[in-house]
């Protein structure tokens, strides 16, 4: 950001239900508005040592997309945590309970567009409870993949014209390891 787009003062071009549109001086960026913007991502991974992936299309991205489960912090009434909404959304997605959800880390998904923050989180001692699927408005697909198939079969998922986020590879970086490169315990 140049000197003069910092000393600028922000204007609203457009605002939604979810994202806002400023510009600071030559500056455009999207800003969630719930939650302060943070969403989770959740690394789960079974007791027979499978990976859970969700599948659904994506309007932005015109296409269906592979993706841990995830969601937003904030979406329901009241107030959430990291935690809660990891735990919501890994149910809601998935099918799966966690007994145990951990904050891993927390960083901007794309600092140069939009002030959404998403936080990596551990969920453990899972429980397989409905089938998942999603809400009323989602239409998931759920894969439990062999955690040491995960990144061949991500791969071949590219191959087939799935769009897979970046991040899925810090997730598998995630499966047996800390943040610090530590591994579990």
């Amino acid at each position: 950001m140049s000197r003069h787009d910092s000393d600028s003062k922000d204007t609203v071009a457009w605002e939604g239900r979810w994202l806002r549109i400023r510009v600071r001086g030559t500056w455009e960026y999207a800003e969630r508005t719930h939650a302060e913007g943070k969403a989770v991502i959740i690394v789960a991974v079974t007791p027979a040592r499978t990976l859970l992936f969700v599948e659904q299309y994506r309007v932005p991205l015109g296409q269906r997309t592979i993706e841990m489960p995830a969601g937003l912090v904030g979406d329901q009434d009241g107030e959430d945590t990291l935690e809660a909404a990891a735990a919501r959304e890994l149910l809601e997605e998935t099918g799966w309970r966690a007994q145990r959800v951990e904050v891993l880390m927390e960083g901007p998904t794309s600092s140069g567009m939009s002030n959404e923050r998403i936080a990596f989180c551990r969920a453990t001692g899972l429980e397989k409870v409905h089938a998942g699927g999603g809400d009323e408005t989602e239409d998931i697909t759920v894969h439990e993949v062999p955690v040491d198939e995960a990144p061949r079969w991500l791969a071949a998922k590219m191959a087939e014209g799935y769009a897979m986020d970046p991040k899925l590879w810090a997730g598998l970086w995630l499966v047996d390891r800390n943040p610090d490169g530590s591994p579990l315990a």
